[in-house]
């Protein structure tokens, strides 16, 4: 009866410890999803900077040819 309980009892605690790591891994998996949103944000950031100082430079580019 003794090995009965101390099995239970391991097995009370293996089903805690699964119920934790699915908590834990629901937690990480929409931390990965924002960190992923966010990335693609900086990225689109990124890109219209990006293309704000090529024409901002080709605009350069032209007022320097006008004035030769």
């Amino acid at each position: 009866m003794d090995k009965l309980q101390a099995l239970e009892r391991k097995l009370d605690s293996l089903i805690q410890q699964y119920r934790q790591l699915a908590a834990d891994n629901r937690a990480l998996r929409e931390k990965e999803s924002q960190w992923q949103q966010e990335r693609q944000r900086l990225i689109k950031n990124n890109e219209a900077a990006r293309d704000r100082v090529e024409t901002m430079i080709s605009r350069l580019k032209g007022l320097a040819q006008d004035t030769k």
